[in-house]
Protein backbone atom coordinates (compact mmCIF):
# COMPACT_ATOMS: atom_id res chain seq x y z
CA UNK A 1 0.00 0.00 0.00
CA UNK A 2 2.78 2.40 0.94
CA UNK A 3 4.62 1.60 -2.29
CA UNK A 4 1.49 2.41 -4.33
CA UNK A 5 1.00 5.69 -2.44
CA UNK A 6 4.63 6.67 -2.99
CA UNK A 7 4.30 5.88 -6.70
CA UNK A 8 1.11 7.98 -6.93
CA UNK A 9 2.79 10.93 -5.18
CA UNK A 10 5.74 10.71 -7.56
CA UNK A 11 3.49 10.72 -10.64
CA UNK A 12 1.48 13.65 -9.24
CA UNK A 13 4.61 15.75 -8.56
CA UNK A 14 5.90 15.02 -12.06
CA UNK A 15 2.62 16.20 -13.59
CA UNK A 16 2.66 19.37 -11.49
CA UNK A 17 6.21 20.18 -12.61
CA UNK A 18 5.21 19.79 -16.26
CA UNK A 19 2.19 22.07 -15.85
CA UNK A 20 4.17 24.65 -13.87
CA UNK A 21 6.83 25.05 -16.56
CA UNK A 22 5.04 25.82 -19.81
CA UNK A 23 6.85 26.70 -23.01
CA UNK A 24 7.97 30.30 -23.42
CA UNK A 25 5.63 32.02 -25.90
CA UNK A 26 7.08 33.67 -29.00
CA UNK A 27 6.13 37.03 -27.46
CA UNK A 28 6.81 37.22 -23.75
CA UNK A 29 6.61 39.75 -20.94
CA UNK A 30 9.64 39.58 -18.64
CA UNK A 31 9.30 40.61 -14.99
CA UNK A 32 12.13 40.93 -12.48
CA UNK A 33 11.22 40.29 -8.84
CA UNK A 34 13.87 41.88 -6.65
CA UNK A 35 12.46 40.26 -3.51
CA UNK A 36 12.56 36.76 -5.03
CA UNK A 37 15.74 37.26 -7.12
CA UNK A 38 13.83 35.80 -10.04
CA UNK A 39 12.95 36.48 -13.65
CA UNK A 40 9.33 35.59 -14.36
CA UNK A 41 8.17 34.85 -17.91
CA UNK A 42 4.56 35.84 -18.59
CA UNK A 43 2.36 35.14 -21.58
CA UNK A 44 0.96 38.63 -22.34
CA UNK A 45 -2.10 37.19 -24.07
CA UNK A 46 -3.31 35.11 -21.12
CA UNK A 47 -1.37 36.87 -18.33
CA UNK A 48 -0.28 33.44 -17.14
CA UNK A 49 3.13 32.86 -15.56
CA UNK A 50 4.86 30.24 -17.72
CA UNK A 51 8.34 30.20 -16.21
CA UNK A 52 10.52 31.37 -13.34
CA UNK A 53 14.35 31.49 -13.39
CA UNK A 54 16.95 32.59 -10.84
CA UNK A 55 18.20 36.05 -11.92
CA UNK A 56 21.23 36.52 -9.69
CA UNK A 57 21.74 38.82 -6.73
CA UNK A 58 19.70 42.03 -6.55
CA UNK A 59 18.26 41.96 -10.10
CA UNK A 60 17.03 45.41 -11.19
CA UNK A 61 16.69 45.82 -14.97
CA UNK A 62 16.18 43.34 -17.80
CA UNK A 63 16.46 43.49 -21.58
CA UNK A 64 16.00 40.84 -24.25
CA UNK A 65 18.28 40.12 -27.19
CA UNK A 66 17.09 41.09 -30.66
CA UNK A 67 16.15 37.46 -31.45
CA UNK A 68 14.15 37.16 -28.23
CA UNK A 69 16.00 34.05 -27.06
CA UNK A 70 18.18 35.56 -24.32
CA UNK A 71 17.60 37.96 -21.44
CA UNK A 72 20.28 40.08 -19.77
CA UNK A 73 19.78 41.21 -16.17
CA UNK A 74 21.73 43.82 -14.22
CA UNK A 75 22.76 42.68 -10.73
CA UNK A 76 22.88 46.04 -9.02
CA UNK A 77 23.98 45.92 -5.40
CA UNK A 78 24.15 49.70 -5.15
CA UNK A 79 24.87 51.77 -2.06
CA UNK A 80 27.98 49.88 -1.05
CA UNK A 81 27.51 46.26 -2.14
CA UNK A 82 28.94 46.92 -5.60
CA UNK A 83 28.02 43.77 -7.50
CA UNK A 84 29.68 43.37 -10.88
CA UNK A 85 27.72 40.91 -13.03
CA UNK A 86 25.08 40.69 -15.69
CA UNK A 87 22.98 37.56 -15.38
CA UNK A 88 22.20 35.79 -18.65
CA UNK A 89 19.05 33.71 -19.07
CA UNK A 90 18.09 31.34 -21.87
CA UNK A 91 14.42 32.23 -22.36
CA UNK A 92 13.62 29.17 -24.46
CA UNK A 93 15.14 26.62 -22.09
CA UNK A 94 14.17 28.77 -19.09
CA UNK A 95 17.53 28.39 -17.38
CA UNK A 96 20.38 30.58 -16.19
CA UNK A 97 23.52 30.70 -18.29
CA UNK A 98 27.05 31.70 -17.18
CA UNK A 99 27.09 35.30 -15.92
CA UNK A 100 28.97 38.17 -17.54
CA UNK A 101 31.66 39.29 -15.08
CA UNK A 102 32.18 43.05 -15.40
CA UNK A 103 35.36 43.02 -13.33
CA UNK A 104 36.09 46.44 -11.88
CA UNK A 105 32.84 47.92 -13.22
CA UNK A 106 30.57 48.04 -10.19
CA UNK A 107 26.82 48.33 -9.58
CA UNK A 108 25.46 47.82 -13.10
CA UNK A 109 21.90 49.07 -13.42
CA UNK A 110 20.36 50.59 -16.56
CA UNK A 111 20.35 48.47 -19.73
CA UNK A 112 19.81 49.19 -23.43
CA UNK A 113 20.43 47.35 -26.69
CA UNK A 114 21.64 48.62 -30.06
CA UNK A 115 23.10 46.68 -32.97
CA UNK A 116 22.99 43.49 -30.95
CA UNK A 117 25.18 44.87 -28.16
CA UNK A 118 24.19 45.44 -24.53
CA UNK A 119 24.85 48.88 -23.09
CA UNK A 120 24.88 49.26 -19.30
CA UNK A 121 25.50 51.82 -16.60
CA UNK A 122 28.09 50.99 -13.93
CA UNK A 123 26.93 53.34 -11.23
CA UNK A 124 29.62 52.47 -8.71
CA UNK A 125 32.39 53.19 -11.23
CA UNK A 126 30.84 56.33 -12.79
CA UNK A 127 31.03 54.88 -16.30
CA UNK A 128 28.89 53.26 -18.96
CA UNK A 129 29.97 50.21 -20.90
CA UNK A 130 29.04 47.90 -23.73
CA UNK A 131 29.02 44.12 -23.86
CA UNK A 132 29.25 42.22 -27.14
CA UNK A 133 27.46 38.86 -26.72
CA UNK A 134 28.90 37.54 -30.01
CA UNK A 135 32.48 38.17 -28.92
CA UNK A 136 31.78 37.44 -25.26
CA UNK A 137 33.55 40.54 -24.00
CA UNK A 138 33.19 44.18 -22.98
CA UNK A 139 34.30 46.12 -26.04
CA UNK A 140 33.81 49.72 -24.90
CA UNK A 141 33.80 51.83 -21.73
CA UNK A 142 33.20 55.57 -21.40
CA UNK A 143 33.81 57.53 -18.21
CA UNK A 144 31.22 60.15 -17.19
CA UNK A 145 32.31 61.16 -13.71
CA UNK A 146 28.72 61.67 -12.59
CA UNK A 147 27.12 60.48 -9.36
CA UNK A 148 24.64 57.57 -9.58
CA UNK A 149 24.49 57.14 -13.35
CA UNK A 150 21.34 55.05 -13.16
CA UNK A 151 19.34 54.62 -16.38
CA UNK A 152 20.41 54.60 -20.04
CA UNK A 153 18.77 55.05 -23.44
CA UNK A 154 20.63 54.42 -26.71
CA UNK A 155 19.38 55.51 -30.13
CA UNK A 156 18.81 52.70 -32.62
CA UNK A 157 21.86 53.71 -34.65
CA UNK A 158 24.00 53.98 -31.52
CA UNK A 159 24.96 57.58 -32.31
CA UNK A 160 23.30 59.15 -29.28
CA UNK A 161 23.37 57.89 -25.71
CA UNK A 162 21.50 59.40 -22.78
CA UNK A 163 21.84 58.68 -19.06
CA UNK A 164 20.25 59.94 -15.86
CA UNK A 165 22.67 60.87 -13.10
CA UNK A 166 20.56 60.90 -9.95
CA UNK A 167 22.84 62.53 -7.38
CA UNK A 168 24.50 64.91 -9.84
CA UNK A 169 21.06 66.19 -10.89
CA UNK A 170 22.01 65.91 -14.55
CA UNK A 171 21.07 64.19 -17.78
CA UNK A 172 23.94 63.12 -20.06
CA UNK A 173 23.77 63.62 -23.81
CA UNK A 174 26.61 61.67 -25.43
CA UNK A 175 27.55 61.86 -29.11
CA UNK A 176 30.49 60.63 -31.20
CA UNK A 177 33.11 63.28 -31.88
CA UNK A 178 33.18 65.16 -35.15
CA UNK A 179 36.92 64.85 -35.71
CA UNK A 180 37.62 68.42 -34.61
CA UNK A 181 41.05 69.30 -33.30
CA UNK A 182 41.94 68.00 -29.85
CA UNK A 183 45.10 69.19 -28.16
CA UNK A 184 47.75 70.47 -28.20
CA UNK A 185 49.61 67.44 -26.91
CA UNK A 186 53.28 66.76 -26.36
CA UNK A 187 55.85 66.06 -29.09
CA UNK A 188 55.17 62.33 -28.83
CA UNK A 189 51.44 62.71 -29.38
CA UNK A 190 48.62 61.89 -26.98
CA UNK A 191 49.15 59.44 -24.16
CA UNK A 192 47.90 55.86 -24.54
CA UNK A 193 44.18 55.46 -24.11
CA UNK A 194 43.19 58.75 -25.72
CA UNK A 195 40.74 57.35 -28.27
CA UNK A 196 37.08 56.47 -28.02
CA UNK A 197 35.52 53.15 -29.03
CA UNK A 198 37.49 51.48 -31.77
CA UNK A 199 40.47 53.83 -31.56
CA UNK A 200 43.93 52.38 -32.22
CA UNK A 201 45.79 54.21 -29.47
CA UNK A 202 44.43 52.50 -26.38
CA UNK A 203 41.65 50.51 -24.77
CA UNK A 204 38.03 51.32 -25.60
CA UNK A 205 36.69 54.48 -24.03
CA UNK A 206 40.06 55.95 -23.16
CA UNK A 207 41.09 53.87 -20.18
CA UNK A 208 40.82 50.59 -18.36
CA UNK A 209 37.51 49.64 -16.73
CA UNK A 210 37.17 51.54 -13.46
CA UNK A 211 40.52 53.34 -13.92
CA UNK A 212 41.66 56.77 -14.94
CA UNK A 213 39.75 60.03 -14.98
CA UNK A 214 36.44 60.11 -16.86
CA UNK A 215 36.56 60.16 -20.64
CA UNK A 216 40.22 59.70 -21.34
CA UNK A 217 43.00 59.77 -18.75
CA UNK A 218 45.06 62.83 -19.75
CA UNK A 219 45.50 66.24 -18.09
CA UNK A 220 43.28 69.04 -19.35
CA UNK A 221 44.99 70.62 -22.34
CA UNK A 222 47.70 67.96 -22.43
CA UNK A 223 51.43 68.58 -21.92
CA UNK A 224 53.11 71.46 -23.76
CA UNK A 225 53.86 70.68 -27.39
CA UNK A 226 52.67 71.00 -30.89
CA UNK A 227 50.61 67.96 -31.80
CA UNK A 228 47.06 68.47 -32.98
CA UNK A 229 45.07 65.24 -32.95
CA UNK A 230 41.96 64.47 -34.98
CA UNK A 231 39.94 61.86 -33.12
CA UNK A 232 36.63 61.13 -34.85
CA UNK A 233 36.05 58.22 -32.46
CA UNK A 234 36.15 60.40 -29.34
CA UNK A 235 32.81 61.22 -27.64
CA UNK A 236 31.33 64.59 -26.75
CA UNK A 237 29.73 64.62 -23.31
CA UNK A 238 27.12 67.22 -22.39
CA UNK A 239 25.57 67.26 -18.93
CA UNK A 240 22.28 69.14 -18.71
CA UNK A 241 21.34 70.37 -15.24
CA UNK A 242 17.77 69.39 -14.35
CA UNK A 243 15.70 69.04 -11.15
CA UNK A 244 16.64 67.12 -8.05
CA UNK A 245 17.15 63.38 -8.37
CA UNK A 246 16.44 62.61 -12.05
CA UNK A 247 15.94 58.87 -12.37
CA UNK A 248 13.33 57.63 -14.84
CA UNK A 249 13.46 59.29 -18.25
CA UNK A 250 12.61 58.67 -21.88
CA UNK A 251 13.23 60.15 -25.32
CA UNK A 252 10.20 61.08 -27.41
CA UNK A 253 9.58 58.83 -30.44
CA UNK A 254 10.52 61.69 -32.80
CA UNK A 255 13.85 62.10 -30.99
CA UNK A 256 13.35 65.80 -30.30
CA UNK A 257 12.70 65.84 -26.57
CA UNK A 258 13.86 64.04 -23.46
CA UNK A 259 11.60 64.03 -20.40
CA UNK A 260 13.15 63.29 -16.99
CA UNK A 261 11.17 62.62 -13.81
CA UNK A 262 12.94 64.22 -10.85
CA UNK A 263 12.34 61.89 -7.94
CA UNK A 264 13.36 64.31 -5.18
CA UNK A 265 11.28 67.39 -5.99
CA UNK A 266 8.12 66.34 -7.85
CA UNK A 267 9.01 67.93 -11.17
CA UNK A 268 9.61 66.82 -14.75
CA UNK A 269 12.35 68.41 -16.85
CA UNK A 270 11.70 68.65 -20.60
CA UNK A 271 14.96 68.85 -22.54
CA UNK A 272 15.32 70.12 -26.11
CA UNK A 273 17.81 67.55 -27.40
CA UNK A 274 19.09 69.67 -30.29
CA UNK A 275 19.69 72.70 -28.05
CA UNK A 276 20.90 70.52 -25.16
CA UNK A 277 19.00 72.63 -22.65
CA UNK A 278 15.88 72.50 -20.48
CA UNK A 279 12.89 73.83 -22.41
CA UNK A 280 10.36 73.50 -19.58
CA UNK A 281 10.01 72.36 -15.99
CA UNK A 282 6.66 70.79 -15.15
CA UNK A 283 5.17 70.54 -11.68
CA UNK A 284 3.97 66.93 -11.34
CA UNK A 285 3.51 66.16 -7.65
CA UNK A 286 4.76 62.68 -6.76
CA UNK A 287 6.25 61.21 -3.62
CA UNK A 288 9.07 59.44 -5.45
CA UNK A 289 8.87 59.37 -9.25
CA UNK A 290 10.52 56.16 -10.41
CA UNK A 291 10.11 55.60 -14.18
CA UNK A 292 8.87 57.69 -17.11
CA UNK A 293 7.82 56.39 -20.53
CA UNK A 294 6.31 57.84 -23.69
CA UNK A 295 3.52 55.92 -25.38
CA UNK A 296 4.63 54.56 -28.78
CA UNK A 297 2.70 57.30 -30.61
CA UNK A 298 4.36 59.99 -28.48
CA UNK A 299 1.07 61.50 -27.38
CA UNK A 300 1.17 60.59 -23.71
CA UNK A 301 3.72 60.19 -20.94
CA UNK A 302 3.40 57.79 -18.00
CA UNK A 303 5.19 58.34 -14.68
CA UNK A 304 5.28 55.70 -11.94
CA UNK A 305 5.29 56.84 -8.32
CA UNK A 306 7.18 54.45 -6.07
CA UNK A 307 6.04 56.23 -2.95
CA UNK A 308 2.50 56.92 -4.12
CA UNK A 309 -0.59 55.09 -5.32
CA UNK A 310 -0.04 54.34 -9.01
CA UNK A 311 0.85 56.24 -12.17
CA UNK A 312 0.41 59.76 -13.50
CA UNK A 313 -0.51 60.31 -17.17
CA UNK A 314 0.46 63.52 -18.99
CA UNK A 315 -0.49 64.88 -22.39
CA UNK A 316 2.81 65.32 -24.24
CA UNK A 317 1.59 68.19 -26.44
CA UNK A 318 -0.01 70.35 -23.74
CA UNK A 319 2.35 69.07 -21.02
CA UNK A 320 -0.62 68.86 -18.69
CA UNK A 321 -1.72 66.08 -16.34
CA UNK A 322 -4.75 64.23 -17.70
CA UNK A 323 -5.22 61.35 -15.26
CA UNK A 324 -3.96 59.49 -12.21
CA UNK A 325 -4.52 55.74 -12.24
CA UNK A 326 -4.64 54.04 -8.84
CA UNK A 327 -2.84 50.71 -8.55
CA UNK A 328 -3.39 50.41 -4.81
CA UNK A 329 0.23 51.02 -3.95
CA UNK A 330 3.55 52.29 -5.19
CA UNK A 331 4.61 51.54 -8.74
CA UNK A 332 7.99 50.96 -10.37
CA UNK A 333 8.90 49.62 -13.83
CA UNK A 334 6.87 50.66 -16.88
CA UNK A 335 6.78 48.85 -20.22
CA UNK A 336 4.88 49.98 -23.30
CA UNK A 337 3.53 47.23 -25.54
CA UNK A 338 5.10 47.97 -28.94
CA UNK A 339 1.74 48.05 -30.77
CA UNK A 340 0.49 50.78 -28.44
CA UNK A 341 -2.44 48.78 -27.08
CA UNK A 342 -1.37 48.35 -23.45
CA UNK A 343 1.10 49.46 -20.83
CA UNK A 344 2.46 47.21 -18.08
CA UNK A 345 3.32 48.65 -14.65
CA UNK A 346 5.09 46.83 -11.81
CA UNK A 347 3.25 47.40 -8.54
CA UNK A 348 2.64 45.53 -5.31
CA UNK A 349 3.61 41.90 -5.92
CA UNK A 350 2.75 41.83 -9.58
CA UNK A 351 2.11 43.73 -12.79
CA UNK A 352 -0.97 45.78 -13.66
CA UNK A 353 -2.10 46.06 -17.29
CA UNK A 354 -3.55 49.39 -18.46
CA UNK A 355 -5.54 49.82 -21.67
CA UNK A 356 -4.06 52.79 -23.51
CA UNK A 357 -7.35 53.67 -25.19
CA UNK A 358 -9.45 53.84 -22.04
CA UNK A 359 -6.66 54.53 -19.54
CA UNK A 360 -8.24 51.94 -17.27
CA UNK A 361 -6.77 48.89 -15.57
CA UNK A 362 -7.59 45.92 -17.80
CA UNK A 363 -5.77 43.07 -16.08
CA UNK A 364 -3.32 41.94 -13.44
CA UNK A 365 -0.80 39.15 -12.93
CA UNK A 366 0.85 38.29 -9.62
CA UNK A 367 4.53 37.56 -10.20
CA UNK A 368 6.35 37.68 -6.85
CA UNK A 369 7.84 39.99 -4.27
CA UNK A 370 8.92 43.51 -5.20
CA UNK A 371 8.71 43.47 -9.02
CA UNK A 372 10.65 46.21 -10.78
CA UNK A 373 12.36 45.90 -14.18
CA UNK A 374 10.20 44.84 -17.12
CA UNK A 375 11.22 43.55 -20.54
CA UNK A 376 9.67 42.42 -23.83
CA UNK A 377 11.00 39.45 -25.79
CA UNK A 378 9.94 38.65 -29.36
CA UNK A 379 11.42 35.39 -30.62
CA UNK A 380 12.22 35.24 -34.32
Amino acid sequence: MLKRLAAFVGIFCALVSVVAAADTPSVALLVLNKGDTSLVIVDPQTLAVVGRVFAGQDPHEVIASADGRTAFVSNYGGFGAGFHTLSVIDLVAQKQMPVVDLGALRSPHGLAIADGKIYFTAEGSKVIGRYDPAAGKIDWVLGLGQDRTHMIVVSKDGKKIFTSNVNSNTISILEPGTGKDRGPFGPNGPPPGFGGPGAKDGPPGGGPPGGGPPGGGFPAGGPPGGWIVHSPNDWTETFVKVGNGPEGFDVSPDGKELWAANSHDGTVSVIDIEKKSVAATLNVPTRMANRLKFTPDGKQVFISDLGGDGVVVLDAATRKEIKRISLNGGSAGILMQPDGARVYVASGNGVSVIDLKTLAVAGRVETGRNPDGLGWAVRN
